[in-house]
């Protein structure tokens, strides 16, 4: 999922959704087509057009930057099929708290975007259409989608409860001329260099540092332990008993921690950064020579004035040599995906809203304006995904991503994991020195809570 302003509150809401449920229904499929999006009305002569209500998550740098990219989209949509959309974009810090409620009340949109790391917990509602090899066959098949956004849809062994739609990876962003001034050649490839690139690049006194983090964003902190933990080694769960606090687990927090409390290469002030509004503004300003940050930043980045020639994109660095049973993953599978909900009453015509908008066509258009990536093969014979910063993320997500766990418990994961690790760099900031034993701690911890519910 991407990872934006999330609401902490939201997130422990997610512990509950076990025990939401919602009853299974049948429904219309579209009708057949010579395309995944149909073109044929959804009403007979003479009804009412079919209205469907969309809830769209935040992609562009702001709520009003999505409403202009999506509407002319829907706009075509209508065109084609004769059925209306009325979209409503909500912020990352409200969705999930909306998509809670409505699993619980029945009343929901009839198609919405859904953060991908959430893919199985909300599956256990019940509240999601399955995509079983029917649905999927009346959206184009599953063959169409990358294999490695189709892993962060819903739990193994089950239909999915959604499917890709935007497809997002993490890279190290840098300034080209911030690393040409210190005589820095390439941007780094492993931890120890990017350490010492750090370094090189860090000057507390005037306020410029090696690289800027979000150090309050539970998901941000979360996705990183994950991706260090993988790169150690860490199983994170097993089956689903959560083991956060094993040693692969507690190396890989204390490698994040470490560039903020050991290293130095963060400005402390990171440690308060609830968003990325801050960390772009700081990157695109001089104030950060480096990002780890998913690809959609770079629209944001350009807004704050850094052209595009200005930066270039590579992946995130990896320990060498990886450790024994460590993985090269400088990734988790991030992106959004698109859901149907159970009781929606227009089925037909929500699935053809989720055909359309996963169509080669309108991935080309859509995933071109939010500087994400298409989740459908097919799309990436338009120009506008072969520049070079796009096809590093391309790289990533099809060869060094690894879908977060595909359980309900990743939601607890997120929130336990990573609000432990926001606490953790505020001690660092604070001055406080924080080893290998205080972050043992904090994630034993979060193992207790996991197995206790609170």
């Amino acid at each position: 999922m991407r990872s934006r302003t999330i609401d902490a509150v939201a997130a422990f809401a997610l512990f509950a959704v076990g025990a939401a449920a919602c009853g299974k229904s049948g429904g219309d499929a579209p009708s057949s087509s010579s395309s995944p999006s149909g073109s044929a009305a959804a009403a007979s002569p003479g009804a009412a057009p079919v209205m469907l209500s969309y809830w769209a998550s935040n992609q562009a740098p702001s709520v009003e930057d999505d409403k202009k990219i999506l509407q002319p989209e829907l706009d075509k949509f209508e065109k084609q099929t004769g059925i209306k959309v009325k979209l409503e974009v909500i912020p990352w810090s409200d969705l999930l708290n909306r998509i809670l409620g409505a699993t619980t009340s029945g009343k929901g949109p009839d198609v919405l975007n859904i953060g991908n790391s959430w893919s199985a917990s909300l599956q256990a509602t019940g509240a999601f259409l399955p995509f079983d090899d029917a649905a999927l066959a009346k959206i184009g098949g599953k063959d169409r989608f990358i294999p490695a956004s189709m892993s962060a849809t819903g739990a193994p062994g089950q239909p999915p409860a959604s499917v890709p739609l935007y497809g997002l990876a993490y890279g190290l962003f840098y300034n080209k001329k911030m690393f040409a001034d210190a005589g820095v050649e390439k941007p780094p490839a492993t931890w120890a260099e990017l350490v010492t690139v750090g370094k090189k690049l860090t000057d507390a006194k005037s306020g410029r540092y090696g690289l800027a983090i979000m150090g309050a964003s539970y998901s941000e902190n979360a996705h990183f332990a994950f991706m260090f933990g993988r790169q150690h080694g860490a199983k994170i769960f097993d089956g689903k008993q959560a083991r956060f606090d094993d040693p692969e687990m507690v190396t890989g927090v204390k490698q994040y921690i470490d560039l903020l409390g050991v290293h130095k290469v963060v400005n402390p002030s990171n440690a308060e950064y609830v968003n990325d509004t801050q960390i772009l503004k700081d990157f695109a300003g001089g104030k950060a020579a480096m990002l780890m940050i998913q690809s959609y930043a770079a629209t944001a980045i350009e807004q704050n004035g850094l052209t595009r020639d200005a930066y270039g994109v590579a992946p995130m660095p990896l320990p060498d040599p990886l450790p024994a049973n460590g993985k090269r993953v400088n990734s988790h599978v991030a992106g959004i995906n698109i859901a149907v909900f159970e009781d929606s009453k227009n089925k037909d015509a929500a699935l053809k809203l989720v055909a359309f908008m996963t169509s080669a066509e309108e991935q080309k258009i859509l995933n071109a304006a939010f500087n994400s990536l298409p989740v459908v093969t097919e799309a990436y014979s338009d120009e506008r995904f072969k520049t070079a910063n796009i096809q590093v993320f391309q790289k990533v997500l099809a060869e060094t991503a690894e879908s977060m766990p595909m359980i309900e418990e990743t939601a607890q994961f997120e929130t336990l994991v990573g609000t432990a690790m926001k606490d953790l760099l505020a001690e660092a900031a604070s001055g406080k020195a924080v080893d290998e034993a205080a972050i043992r701690a904090k994630l034993t911890r979060a193992n207790q809570q996991m197995a206790s519910g609170k």
